[in-house]
């Protein structure tokens, strides 16, 4: 197993285990009063992140690729191929993680918690749960995807995804413990969003070995999911958790330096 693999399951692992970790906090009271106080500057932080990220990193290197790339359109590369095309597909991304986390799973708020006496039904938790899935096994595409065009870019998507999985972890633990649920049920649930993440980080990796110019068309759709998750989850929760405390806002821009701060350590202190 070469270097880059290893690389790839390390992060796909670490990913898994802040879905659980964030999960299992749940359980511990004074663990889980001080996480929750945390969990909304987190959820700001990254959602900057993983908004500048997407925008400045993802997005652009699509384009690219789709320049160079051969496709079956006439043989040529006009502008509607080189912008078309990839758009449509960041399209069809965000669409997608809005159709499986909000019209299938209609209750689902990432980084919310669910009260213990807000008791929600078993089936609802499991939807919520099921909307996750796409999005999760998409953030392993999009480390997969990122590091094989380049491993710095693959890294600061994988810091972009870690930092939303904690949250992410005690979104889904507060719906198992709000349906009745318990410590065996939230561990479960966890595993099996972590371990989605990890099946896309080993996927995409397999058919990218097998299959040319796949990155092409999986990165532009990682991009949309990344996108929905960044604009059309995280901040609506920050905006609605923050309340009137500008410290919450102004950790999104925290989040969106911190991109820059690491973006410029990775490409130009570290880079090739």
């Amino acid at each position: 197993m070469d270097q880059n693999v290893l690389q790839l399951v390390l992060f796909g692992l670490l990913a898994a285990l802040a879905n659980v970790l964030g999960g299992l906090v749940i359980f511990p009271s004074k663990l889980h009063s001080t996480y929750k106080n945390a969990l909304k500057y987190l959820l700001a932080l990254s959602a900057g992140f993983m908004l500048a990220v997407t925008l400045f990193e993802i997005f652009p290197r699509s384009i690219e690729l789709w320049n160079t790339v051969p496709h079956s359109h006439n043989g040529e590369h006009g502008l509607t191929d080189i912008f078309f095309w990839p758009i449509l597909l960041l399209l069809g991304g965000y669409l997608a993680t809005q159709f499986f986390e909000h019209t299938i799973a209609p209750h689902f708020h990432l980084g919310a918690e669910v009260h213990s006496d807000h008791v929600i039904s078993t089936g609802s938790a499991y939807a919520g749960i099921g909307g996750l899935l796409i999005h999760t096994f998409f953030d392993g595409v999009s480390i997969a995807a990122a590091s094989q065009i380049d491993q710095n870019v693959g890294l600061l998507v994988f810091i972009a995804i870690f930092l939303h999985k904690f949250p992410e972890g005690f979104t889904v633990g507060s719906m198992m413990v709000s349906a009745g649920k318990g410590f065996r049920e939230v561990l479960t649930a966890t595993s099996i969003i972590g371990a989605t993440t990890l099946l896309g980080v080993l996927t995409f990796y397999a058919v990218g070995l097998s299959i040319q110019g796949s990155v092409a068309y999986a990165m532009p759709f990682a991009a949309g999911v990344m996108l929905y998750v960044a604009a059309s989850d995280l901040i609506p929760e920050v905006n609605h958790h923050g309340g009137k405390k500008p410290l919450v806002s102004l950790s999104v821009f925290a989040g969106v330096a911190m991109f820059f701060c690491l973006h410029f350590i990775v490409h130009e202190l570290f880079g090739h």
